[in-house]
């Protein structure tokens, strides 16, 4: 009988885990057994203990499990007990272990957003948001808080013309909090490093986001 296939080693890269031929690493979805790009999935390993960690930044050591960005997978996961056949020993993990893992996404968009606002590379507000789309070299993201008035969304969206990528998975209490106040709902990043990587937090918690919104779940901190 073969061996299961592990989920951690590279698909369509290199030896050394470098996307070739111009691809992005791919790994399986330990739930779905669909091929996807590392960027897209969440990466848990065991720790000492055999609880099941989170790694989200994917540079913990052991061997690690992956699973698309969504409370179905890791529910899936769990139910069937994946992690156990895929890590082969006993594991343990947190019956809220969705949640904590949105908690974290979300948590890594706040700090990106915030390192971009420290390195003068984000601004808030309705009238700089304004600016920085219609400046030179403009906004590489426009944010806006998921709870925020649809009018003002929608004003500024239209500005963006679909040039821009438009992001709503922050709450206004979130999109705050990185900018060192209680509430924000319109944000722009500079185009750059940590704009990119507000992108690829971000889809990873829109993920979990719009699944838990349709399981009836909530979504995010003060939204009741």
């Amino acid at each position: 009988m073969a061996e299961p296939e592990d989920p951690d080693l590279p698909d369509l890269a290199t030896d050394d885990g470098t996307a070739s031929a111009g691809r992005e690493p791919i790994r399986r979805c330990l739930a779905t057994g669909e091929r996807r790009p590392r960027e897209a999935l969440i990466r848990f390993v065991l720790g000492p203990d055999g609880v099941l960690v989170p790694d989200l930044a994917a540079k913990l050591p052991g061997r690690g499990m992956w699973l698309s960005a969504d409370p179905r997978s890791i529910k899936t996961a769990l139910d069937r007990k994946l992690f156990a056949r895929a890590a082969r020993a006993a594991v343990t993990a947190p019956p809220d272990l969705a949640d904590r893992v949105a908690d974290l996404l979300a948590r890594r968009c706040i700090e990106t957003v915030s390192l971009a606002r420290r390195a003068g590379e984000a601004v808030c507000g309705f009238e700089k948001t304004r600016a920085a789309l219609k400046g030179d070299p403009g906004a590489a993201v426009l944010l806006q808080a998921s709870d925020g008035a649809e009018d003002g969304r929608a004003k500024l969206a239209a500005l963006a013309g679909g040039a821009v990528p438009v992001v709503a998975v922050l709450n206004a209490a979130e999109l705050g909090e990185a900018f060192g106040r209680d509430m924000a709902v319109h944000a722009a990043l500079a185009p750059g490093g940590l704009s990119r990587r507000f992108l690829t937090e971000a889809g990873r918690l829109t993920g979990f986001r719009e699944t838990a919104a349709g399981m009836g779940r909530p979504v995010g901190k003060d939204d009741g």
